[in-house]
């Protein structure tokens, strides 16, 4: 069986990379701090030394979780034209209210709807893939359908 590679970005794939060196670079201070709560006696009334064996197993999970979106991330480029796909930002203008929106089509370890990064797997994100300025998309999502209208599609 062919393992399975999440699209990401270049900035995307950056990111992850970037968090992985930095909770990296936090494990010594996290293993100092249990050695020196371990270092205080009777480890079955010791809530300094819970706390810090419990932050280490949250930061080696995180650790483990970043690695394996490292390890199954594959850097994806868009071409350079007016087709919606993963790398590229698109303005909409949502049919009902005639508002618009800019967002940006990025794998799913990035996505970040604070930040108007919207997932490829999103029910948006689904609808709107390889279609281009002018296009008018029905999208259905759990609180029901609307109808967006594509103004403009750019690489980010």
């Amino acid at each position: 069986m062919q393992p399975y590679f999440n699209k990401v970005t270049q900035a995307g794939y950056d990111r992850i990379a970037a968090e992985i060196e930095a909770v990296k670079k936090e494990r010594p201070s996290r293993i100092k701090a249990l050695s020196e709560a371990r270092a205080l006696g009777d480890l079955s009334e010791n809530a300094e030394y819970s706390a810090a064996k419990r932050d280490l197993r949250h930061l080696e999970s995180r650790l483990r979780y970043l690695e394996k979106q490292l390890r199954y991330a594959q850097v994806y480029t868009p071409a350079d034209n007016a087709v919606i796909e993963i790398g590229k930002s698109v303005t909409l203008q949502f049919e009902d209210d005639q508002s618009e929106e800019t967002f940006e089509l990025v794998g799913d370890p990035e996505a970040d709807i604070a930040h108007n990064k919207i997932s490829l797997s999103s029910p948006i994100g689904q609808a709107l893939l390889d279609h281009t300025i002018g296009d008018v998309v029905s999208i259905s999502s759990p609180n029901g359908s609307y109808q967006v209208k594509i103004l403009g599609v750019m690489r980010s």
